[in-house]
């Protein structure tokens, strides 16, 4: 048998890229009895049915799976907002942010369309993230500017871009790889974001062994399924002080002795990101209690 990576799930349809091929493939009906999912991304098995078609008969073990956007085994996930048009929403970040790290990926944050903003609003937006320990590229798709930084941060690995529509993800892969001719909307100024242009997740070949994946813009707020007790691990600028609290179990909300609310008062850990995990503290223990 064949084996390969499937590169596009579309309409029941699995294009898996194997021999320097790609094939159309189907799955076989045990996937469909044990409800088994194949997600671009998946390392398959497939027996050869006809020229350049076949069927998937197994998938391989995952190192890593994504939900929103639906991918398997990315290495990195490039989370992508403008810088303006739309205006990010950092509490969207921050919660996309949390989805990465609960699958076991250490996000890369990148604002695009810096050229809409001036110098000012590019530290404000940068530097509370970068001062947590985020790796943070600015970049301009219509311009060029950070394309080459990008390209670099690519190199030798799979990656899932993810963000909102309207961010520029397409915009930005087409800028590193014009070749790819990857459709792009404009904001819609009714709506205040952008317009879907990529329908499912597929994976892109940069060069030999560097693959990226564009998605359909990302836009739910869901968290992840964990503990509320393990949420304040998934904000790193909060590490240095989880030893210091004075009662163990702090969950750094209204506790006496907190150490992470002393580092809010001290300016070191941001405030607007401290707001952002007392709300997503408060969805956790209200699905707990749900439950």
């Amino acid at each position: 048998m064949l084996q390969g990576i499937v590169v596009r799930a579309y309409s029941g349809f699995y294009y898996v890229k194997a021999d320097n091929e790609i094939w159309e493939c189907r799955l076989r009906g045990k996937f469909r009895l044990t409800g088994q999912n194949v997600l671009a991304g998946d390392r398959v098995k497939v027996r050869e049915t006809g020229k350049g078609t076949g069927v998937i008969e197994e998938v391989l073990p995952r190192a890593t799976v994504l939900d929103r956007p639906p991918v398997a085994n990315v290495d990195q996930v490039i989370i992508t907002f403008a810088c303006a048009d739309p205006d990010p929403q950092t509490e969207l970040l921050d919660r996309m942010l949390i989805q990465a790290e609960a699958a076991g990926l250490v996000p890369v944050i990148c604002f695009n369309k810096m050229d809409l903003v001036d110098e000012k609003t590019v530290a404000e937006l940068t530097g509370s993230y970068r001062n947590a320990g985020y790796t943070v590229l600015v970049t301009s798709a219509v311009h060029g500017i950070g394309v080459e930084d990008l390209r670099r941060r690519l190199k030798g690995l799979i990656t899932v871009f993810a963000g909102p529509s309207g961010s520029g993800k397409s915009s930005l892969l087409n800028a590193i790889h014009p070749d790819f001719r990857l459709k792009t909307g404009k904001v819609s100024e009714k709506i205040g974001r952008g317009r879907h242009t990529t329908r499912y997740a597929e994976l892109l070949e940069l060069e030999p062994g560097s693959l990226v994946v564009d998605s359909p813009g990302f836009s739910s707020l869901y968290l992840p399924e964990i503990d509320k007790r393990h949420l304040a691990y998934m904000f790193p600028e909060f590490l240095p002080y989880l030893d210091n609290c004075k009662f163990n179990g702090c969950l750094h909300r209204a506790e006496p002795g907190c150490a992470v609310k002393c580092g809010v008062e001290e300016g070191t850990i941001s405030r607007e990101r401290y707001a952002h995990y007392l709300m997503f503290l408060e969805e956790l223990i209200a699905r707990e209690r749900r439950y």
